[in-house]
């Protein structure tokens, strides 16, 4: 399947992406794909408004000390967001991301490949490519 080829693929696709929320919620790190989300949704914000809004959101839900969905970065990468959180762009929330990226690429998405729940993915996949072909059998 095109979906173990990279972290990209299943992030970029609503099944791929619902069944690997669903195994990181099973590993109690939903946070790591909620924040790239936001991220990626943040990045798309054209109002100067917005984006003080949605940065200091980002923020507290997934930055600050003890935040609801504290993700796990570097103190450097969480100390130069908060420096800069009260006048926040677009690229301000990037270093996050790319470490948080790179965390569910090596470590969450093998892990994902290997599980149950990538497995029934496959499986009701392969059934429905299978059904589109039987009546012409």
């Amino acid at each position: 399947m095109a979906w173990s080829e990279s972290v990209d693929t299943v992030l970029s696709n609503k099944e791929g992406l619902a069944a690997f929320r669903t195994f990181l919620k099973s590993e109690f790190s939903e946070e790591n794909v909620e924040f790239w989300l936001a991220c990626e949704d943040f990045k798309k914000t054209k109002s100067s408004t917005k984006i003080a809004l949605k940065a200091q959101k980002i923020y507290s839900d997934f930055i600050q000390a003890d935040a609801p969905k504290e993700i796990n970065i570097d103190f450097h990468t969480k100390n130069d967001i908060s420096q800069n959180i009260s006048e926040p762009t677009l690229r301000c929330f990037d270093a996050a991301q790319s470490s948080i990226y790179c965390l569910m690429a090596k470590d969450s998405f093998p892990r994902f490949l290997r599980s149950e729940v990538y497995k029934e993915l496959v499986k009701k996949h392969q059934d429905r490519n299978q059904k589109r072909w039987l009546p012409f059998l």
